[in-house]
């Protein structure tokens, strides 16, 4: 008897037991007949016959895409409805050897993702996306798609859809009239010699991303038997009369990697990146000697105080000196008395998360924000308070406390506007996260009332009096 030759087999780039599911572990969660489950396998042989399994990062959001990370056994990043290519578009520049797949049905990229999709596309981000178009919105009931053909009902188009609603968007089209783009295809999955078609698209996809090429889509026509309420082979042989003439098949576009140098952006390290972007009319100067150690602030008042401002400043003498820096701005709507406050990052490594929890120091320019964050200070962190002392009604915590009266300090230099430069001061000479001097530069650069930016000189330097 000869030896059985295996031709179709799990691939290694799906888990052995998709465990995140309670039951039935070996099975997926696709309705029989549907287009994902062909197309997970179809991109799983990809990955692994290009060798990537181990640089790929798999983002799926809302919808039917979702279940990507049941069954992927690469990097899996969930991403809210529509979202994907953003959060691609984030994870291939933050880690810019990995191979990064944004999987969206057309509920998703096509309705509330389309402006992410467009300017993705548009700017030519280095991202491979698989567009499953099944002309409906699976997961949720049925309802109208954007890629609905006209005179189809659905839960809410039950005369059909008519013109009144638009016609169907064509995004291979549509994506295809952006300059950025390099590859562009529309595949179907009508029929065995249709289905390797996809495949080569999808491996084609992947292999110019791997080349550094550029932004490239696989738009796959896919049916949806149970919302279409169809047969596994109605659905398909439907997907072929209904769709095809209105998703004409075909490659949209097909760029060399060579002819898009006019809007390639070579890959450079994060510090690289902070230097180019440094203002030009700040020269770079050394830091002090804890440069390495990282520390994270969190800024809050009330909206003209500063609040953000000073943020900004922090951030920009950190790019300043070479450092890698996140700024993360919350406020209400009120342009004044409303609440605000922000959170910056100063490190020597690259930052995961720009959001900070429990920073290392909390400067509270009034006692609203004293008491909602100072409880998150850890006990080796530092308060720096605006008032004269501690306010009898807030619990003191464990963490270094500073009451110093910027206001006051401010009001007698002659404007409020300087009490967040003070506390910049108070800042820069309890923590020496900074060079003093690169405050003056960056004032010089962001300040252009001479008057003003005379006063948060002498606000800086009581600010660094006041805590030295």
């Amino acid at each position: 008897m000869s030896e059985l030759e295996i031709l179709h087999s799990k691939s290694p780039a799906f888990y052995d037991l998709y465990e995140r599911k309670t039951d039935l572990q070996h099975q997926t969660h696709y309705c029989p007949g549907c287009g994902h489950g062909i197309v997970h396998k179809l991109t799983a042989e990809a990955i692994v016959e290009l060798g990537l399994q181990d640089r790929t990062v798999f983002v799926s959001p809302v919808g039917c895409s979702v279940f990507g990370y049941y069954y992927f056994d690469v990097g899996n990043v969930q991403a809210p409805h529509g979202r994907a290519p953003a959060v691609a578009t984030g994870l291939r520049r933050a880690l810019p050897e990995s191979i990064v797949i944004s999987y969206q049905g057309d509920g998703d990229l096509a309705a509330i993702g389309t402006a992410e999709i467009i300017h993705a596309a548009n700017r030519g981000e280095n991202i491979t996306v698989i567009f499953v178009n099944n002309a409906i919105y699976g997961m949720t009931g049925g309802q109208l798609a954007p890629t609905t053909p006209i005179g189809e009902m659905t839960t809410t188009s039950p005369f059909r859809r008519t013109w009144h609603e638009g016609p169907p968007i064509r995004v291979a089209e549509l994506l295809s009239a952006l300059e950025a783009p390099v590859y562009i295809e529309r595949v179907a999955l009508v029929d065995n010699k249709n289905i390797m078609r996809a495949r080569r698209a999808i491996r084609k996809a992947l292999e110019l991303q791997k080349a550094g090429a550029g932004f490239s889509l696989v738009e796959v026509l896919s049916p949806c038997p149970t919302i279409w309420k169809k047969t596994p082979v109605e659905a398909q042989k439907w997907v072929r009369e209904h769709m095809l003439p209105v998703f004409p098949l075909g490659v949209y576009r097909d760029r060399k990697p060579e002819s898009r140098t006019a809007y390639s952006f070579p890959q450079r390290t994060l510090p690289e990146v902070l230097e180019v972007s440094a203002p030009s009319s700040i020269p770079h100067l050394p830091s002090p000697a804890d440069k390495a150690k990282a520390l994270s602030v969190k800024i809050a008042g009330f909206g003209g105080q500063g609040i953000l401002l000073l943020g900004q400043i922090l951030a920009e003498m950190g790019m300043t000196e070479g450092r890698e820096v996140s700024w993360l701005p919350s406020y209400g709507p009120e342009m004044r008395s409303g609440s605000a406050h922000c959170d910056v990052n100063l490190s020597s490594q690259a930052i995961g998360s720009p959001l900070v929890s429990h920073p290392d120091v909390l400067i509270a320019m009034n006692e609203l924000s004293l008491e909602k964050f100072s409880r998150d200070v850890p006990p080796e962190g530092l308060i720096l308070y605006n008032g004269k002392e501690w306010p009898a009604g807030i619990a003191k915590p464990q963490a270094r406390v500073m009451a110093l009266p910027a206001s006051d300090i401010a009001d007698k230099l002659g404007s409020a506007k300087v009490g967040n430069i003070v506390m910049l001061g108070a800042l820069l000479a309890a923590t020496r996260c900074l060079a003093t001097a690169t405050a003056g530069r960056v004032l010089e650069h962001k300040v252009k009332d001479s008057r003003l930016l005379e006063m948060d000189r002498h606000a800086l330097e009581a600010g660094l009096a006041f805590a030295a």
